[in-house]
Parts: structure tokens; C-alpha cells; sequence
């Protein structure tokens, strides 16, 4: 009896060691377990905050592009407001200063007591295109350009339908509607190569080129000018104005 209760004994004492050591083992395999989640973690955390920063660095590129982007377009569009500012100015200037003319030279001239009986209706006219060039004086253009072309289908017989033919292609100017002016004074200057307005008509067509910067147009225009009226103040003008293109 007392063998087969050390014996059991025994057993017992062993089966408690090996017990003993296997839960040893499986706490280390838990703990190397745990150790390598965590390594894990650390490194998909690590990795996120890479991620994240990565992605807001290339939001800030992205942003200073486009504001860089925005400054440029912005410095472009500064330019040629100033550009389409100083041509509107010299058309503006032309503009006073030819009226100018017209209004010092009808001051100037005597006025007839009574119309012969054959210039009545010039004179009944003459109302009509004076309204058209106070608006066109006062920068009215979008009024002037419908009262011209009113008077001159009105008045095609009158002499004053070709001046008012070429003021109408200085009211769509002041309109900038350049492709209109263009045409109307071209057509001018075919028609009435002689007339004392042809070279500022001209000189009216290349500013009108300068300013939709069809500048190698303006350039042939200009010099155009100069050869066949290279008296003119218009081509005194178109001579400085060549310098600047």
C-alpha cells in the first residue's frame, strides 16, 4: 500500500511539472504573440501618419500651384486691361481731337442767310447730323452708331453721308466692336481715297488692329499710311505708333 501511494505520489508531481511547463510555454508564445501585434500596430500606425502627412504635403503643392497659377493668370489679365485701357485712351484722344477740327471749322465758317432752294435738304439734314456728333462728342456711341447710320440711309445723296460714314466707323470703335470700324473705314478709304479723312481712317484701322493685337496688320497699315499721305498728321502719328509695336 505504501508503494502504490508513492507511486501515485510520483505521478502526481510529475504531471504538476509538465502542467507546469507547458503553461510556461504558452505564456511566453502569448507574450511573443502580443509583442508582434503590437510591432504591428506600431508600424500600420507609424505607416498611417506617413500617409496622412504625404497626402497633406501634396495638398499644399497642389495649392501653391494653383495660386501660383491664379497670380499668373491674374498679372496677364492686369497687362492687358492696362494695354486695352491706353488703346481705348488713344482712340478716345483721336476722337476729341477730330471733332475738334470739325467743330473749329464750322465756327469758322460763314453762316448763309437763306439756303439756295437745291441745298434745302442738306439743311433739313444737317439737324440730324449734328445730333449724331454731340452724341458721339459726349462718348455716346452706342446711341451715335444708330442716329449715324439712321442719317446716312436717310441721306445716302448728302454730302454729309460720307463724313457721316466715317464718324460711324469711329462710334463702332468707341464701341469696341473693332471688326465693324475696321471694315466701315476700309471701305471708306476705298471709296474716298482723296478725302481729307482717309489717312485718320487709316490711322483708325491700325489702332483697331493694335488693339485685337493683330500687331503684324497694324504694322502694314500703319506703313501703308505713311506711303500714300506721308504728309498727314496721321502719319506724323503712325510713325510713333510704329516704335511702340
Amino acid at each position: 500500500m505504501k508503494r502504490v501511494a508513492i507511486s501515485a505520489l510520483m505521478l502526481a508531481a510529475l504531471a504538476g511539472c509538465a502542467t507546469n511547463s507547458d503553461l510556461e510555454a504558452t505564456r511566453r508564445q502569448i507574450d511573443q504573440v502580443n509583442q508582434q501585434a503590437s510591432s504591428r500596430l506600431s508600424e500600420m500606425e507609424s505607416k498611417l501618419s506617413n500617409d496622412k502627412l504625404l497626402d497633406l504635403v501634396s495638398q499644399v503643392d497642389a495649392l501653391k500651384a494653383e495660386i501660383a497659377k491664379l497670380r499668373g493668370e491674374n498679372e496677364v489679365i492686369n497687362y492687358t486691361l492696362q494695354t486695352t485701357q491706353k488703346r481705348q485712351n488713344d482712340l478716345y484722344a483721336d476722337l476729341d481731337a477730330r471733332l475738334g477740327k470739325v467743330e473749329g471749322a464750322a465756327a469758322s465758317a460763314p453762316a448763309a442767310s437763306q439756303p439756295p432752294a437745291a441745298a434745302q435738304g442738306t439743311a433739313q439734314a444737317a439737324p440730324d447730323f449734328d445730333k449724331a456728333l454731340k452724341l458721339l462728342r459726349s462718348q455716346d456711341f452706342a446711341n451715335a452708331v444708330p442716329a449715324l447710320q439712321r442719317f446716312i440711309s436717310q441721306n445716302p445723296d448728302s454730302p454729309q453721308a460720307v463724313e457721316a460714314t466715317y464718324w460711324l466707323g469711329v462710334a463702332h470703335a468707341g464701341l469696341r466692336q473693332y471688326d465693324s470700324a475696321i471694315d466701315i473705314h476700309r471701305r471708306f478709304v476705298e471709296q474716298h481715297p482723296d478725302d481729307p479723312r482717309a489717312p485718320d481712317a487709316l490711322r483708325s484701322i491700325g489702332l483697331c488692329q493694335r488693339a485685337l493685337n493683330q500687331l503684324d496688320t497694324a504694322r502694314a497699315t500703319f506703313r501703308r499710311l505713311i506711303k500714300l499721305y506721308p504728309k498727314s498728321p496721321a502719319a506724323i502719328k503712325a510713325k510713333e505708333q510704329l516704335k511702340t509695336l
